[in-house]
Order: C-alpha cells, then sequence, then structure tokens
C-alpha cells in the first residue's frame, strides 16, 4: 500500500539512521543499577534527586561513546537523500540527547543535522511511548499528524506514532519483530531504510 498523503518522515535515530548495537543497553543498565526490565529514562524519573545528576552524566557520557563508535545504517543516507529530493520534510525523534546526535551524524558522509526540518529529544518532550515528541514535530514541521510517517526500530516508536495518529512504519533490521503482546500494529514493517522509498 502506497502511503500518497505524506509530507514528512520523521525518524528514530540509534537503530534506525544509525546501525543497531553502539548503544550497549544492557551494560548501561548495569552501571545505572537500572533493573533490566525497566527503560532508563523511566528508572531515572524513579530515583532520588540527589543521585540523579550523577546517573545522567554517567548515561550521556556512554551515549556520547557509542555516538563516536557510530555508523549510518545500511541505505540511510540514500534513503535521506533521495527523500529529500522529492521535497519530503525530515525529521528525528530520539530518546538521547542532542550532543550525541549531532556527533553520530558527523560519522555520515552527505547528511548533518541541518537537512533536518526537526530534532526531537529527550530535553524537547516527554520521551516515547509518549506521543508529546510527534505532536511537537507536526507543530514544527507545519504538519498535520496525518501527514507524518514516523520510522523506528523498537516498539515505542510505533506506540507514539499511532498514538499520535500519524503512519507507523517499524524498521526490522532483519531481526524479528520487536513487538510485545497488546501493542498496536505498525502500518508498514520493512527489513531496511531503502524499503520505506517503495510506500510514498
Amino acid at each position: 500500500m502506497r502511503e500518497k498523503r505524506i509530507k514528512g518522515i520523521l525518524f528514530d535515530f540509534d537503530g534506525t539512521l544509525t546501525r543497531p548495537g553502539a548503544l550497549d543497553f544492557p551494560a548501561i543498565k548495569r552501571e545505572l543499577n537500572c533493573p533490566p526490565d525497566i527503560p532508563i529514562l523511566e528508572y531515572l524519573e524513579t530515583v532520588p534527586a540527589e543521585l540523579k545528576p550523577e546517573l545522567m552524566k554517567i548515561l550521556e557520557s556512554e551515549e556520547e561513546k557509542a555516538a563516536e563508535d557510530s555508523l549510518p545504517n545500511v541505505g540511510a543516507e540514500e534513503c535521506l537523500l533521495t527523500l529529500r529530493e522529492k521535497g519530503v520534510l525530515l525529521g528525528i525523534i530520539t530518546r538521547n540527547s542532542l550532543p550525541s546526535v549531532r556527533l553520530a551524524l558527523e560519522r555520515f558522509e552527505s547528511v548533518r543535522l541541518h537537512d533536518f526540518s526537526t530534532v526531537i529529544t529527550r530535553d524537547d518532550s516527554l520521551p516515547k511511548p509518549h506521543p508529546g515528541g510527534v505532536h511537537k514535530a507536526c507543530e514544527r514541521m507545519g504538519l498535520a499528524a496525518s501527514e507524518l510517517m514516523v520510522v523506528g526500530d523498537f516498539r515505542f516508536d510505533v506506540i507514539a506514532g499511532k498514538a499520535a495518529g500519524a503512519c507507523t512504519v517499524l524498521l526490522t533490521n532483519g531481526r524479528s519483530s520487536v513487538m510485545a503482546p497488546g501493542d498496536p500494529e505498525p502500518d508498514h514493517t520493512v527489513a531496511c531504510l531503502k524499503e520505506i522509498l517503495q510506500l510514498l
């Protein structure tokens, strides 16, 4: 099914525009004493206020190390450049910080931060799966949610996009599904980013 009314695409960053695996979430959770079944940002909201700044420093340090080691995902630059040529607005939505996104984009050959109409980080909105970041991206891009496609490699991307009323695409990177029982179904599932071009 082709999506004919899509005017903008909001991409998750780690594992979507960059290759999976740069961020070792289990190792970071161990360093933060975060239980394995709780997402890191949600865990940090539960720690005593006096501990949070130091834990955030650890998280940001690990994110920056991962950004320095990251590589563009397969087909990412070709996909982004083709979309830009077609006049599709590009955006990023991530649970990471802006400095780590900027650092990782330095590993791209032909794409930079200024190529994106908006970059939504955890400092701009409640993090995914909350839909607030998608709504904020719509405002900044001047689009209705129905004109936006949200692309990501994790269930939080699909949940946030669906809750906001956007079209959703789950990127599997060739792996089995990351969706959980009771999650909304993505509108589309692709194995690699270049397959998105066939949906438009």
